[in-house]
């Protein structure tokens, strides 16, 4: 059944005049559709792909991958809302209740002002470090989870100030012609409160990224100054990606707000918003490309789900029948050959306490890296 309220709106504005007339029966749905589906699929398979290889690798639980974790989390997310807008879109739209109307659109606004507040908390975060020239300390990881706490909060805040009264439903004059119940207002607002976050970031990657590369100049061999700069530079490319993905949004819903008569533009703006989703999807290659270990983990969870059931048949049986083998051999080579198991027993203790020196050296020269990087940092 059509919704009045919203019908009116969507006339106003509009947008039933430029809705896509595929002339097939309600529940229809077309090629066009079917490809955004698959893509906001894969998006979500992705994200969700990297969330569990930082989970599982423990190398990864420090402060720059918990915030890019959080980063794949809100790309996830935008990945489920646009899919369910999707699917609740084209003559379901005029279904629905104002306030599901608004709940389908703020999840989307929602995980946008995540991954911004996420990129702004880790510009923070690294430049903070900078500043106090400290190394990483793991028992203060209650700070980042703050920051992530806090973005995920102020990006709720914002995308429920609609349905809590900042709409155009009593004001069809200010209504959007993009977004036909929110008010012309409120994505101005949005958006200069994006833009301005936005270039805040710009300024404090430009002045981290200069202080990392002077200070990774001085202890230019140094393996920890090297993972800084690779880290800093993946979270740059991802930092700029994401501007040149959104840019075209913002400018689309800029002229939504300046445009008083009809422009033909903003009935084109599903392309639009399937470019700034795209950035969802380009973010996991970012990751995996730009770091080793990254990609060691992703593939490692993707070839872990794909071969688990082989291995699992094959290495059952496989166990079982050389189980038998084992035991026999062992017996046999024990009683005609003492001296072996001896010397085998020896030479592993050997190799056990080798590897614990080499481990020692290289804790000793970690630690003096460290030194090297911090003395260097403080004058």
């Amino acid at each position: 059944m059509i919704n009045p309220e919203v019908y009116l709106h969507y006339n106003h504005t509009g947008k039933l005049e430029h809705r896509p007339s595929v002339g097939t029966s309600s529940g229809t749905v077309d090629a066009k559709t079917i490809v955004f589906l698959i893509i906001c699929s894969f998006i979500v398979l992705e994200n969700l792909t990297v969330l569990v290889a930082i989970w599982r690798n423990h190398r990864f639980h420090n402060r720059m991958y918990f915030f890019i974790g959080n980063l794949a989390l809100c790309d996830m997310l935008a990945g489920v809302a646009y899919l369910v807008n999707l699917l609740l879109s084209g003559e379901k739209t005029l279904q629905l209740s104002p306030a599901l109307w608004f709940v389908r659109e703020g999840s989307m606004f929602v995980a946008l002002g995540a991954s911004i507040f996420s990129l702004l908390a880790i510009a923070i975060e690294r430049h903070l470090t900078m500043i106090k020239m400290r190394p990483y300390d793991a028992n203060k990881n209650y700070r980042v989870f703050l920051l992530i706490g806090t973005c995920w909060l102020i990006a709720i805040s914002l995308g429920a100030l609609p349905i809590l009264g900042w709409n155009c439903l009593d004001n069809l004059p200010d209504c959007s012609t993009v977004l036909p119940l929110y008010s012309k207002k409120y994505v101005a607002f949005c958006i200069t409160v994006y833009m301005v976050l936005l270039l805040a970031m710009s300024v404090l990657y430009a002045r981290i990224y200069i202080l990392v590369k002077s200070s990774s100049r001085k202890v230019s061999k140094n393996r920890n100054s090297e993972h800084a700069m690779s880290l800093l530079r993946t979270v740059i490319i991802v930092v700029g990606v994401f501007i040149a993905c959104w840019t075209p949004i913002f400018v689309l819903l800029l002229v939504d707000v300046a445009c008083v008569q009809r422009c033909p533009i903003l009935y084109k703006a599903e392309w639009f918003i399937a470019v700034a989703v795209l950035n969802s999807a380009i973010n996991p290659v970012i990751y995996t490309l730009a770091s080793r270990e990254m990609r060691m983990a992703f593939l490692g969870v993707v070839c872990g789900v794909c071969f688990r059931g082989k291995d699992s048949g094959n290495g059952s049986e496989n166990r079982k029948s050389l189980e038998p083998s084992r035991s026999r051999s062992k017996s046999w080579s024990s009683q005609n050959n003492p001296n072996q198991s001896q010397q085998s027993s020896r030479q592993a203790e050997l190799e056990k306490g080798q590897e614990a020196a080499h481990g020692e050296v290289s804790v000793v020269a970690g630690g003096a890296a460290k030194a090297v990087i911090e003395s260097d940092m403080k004058d």
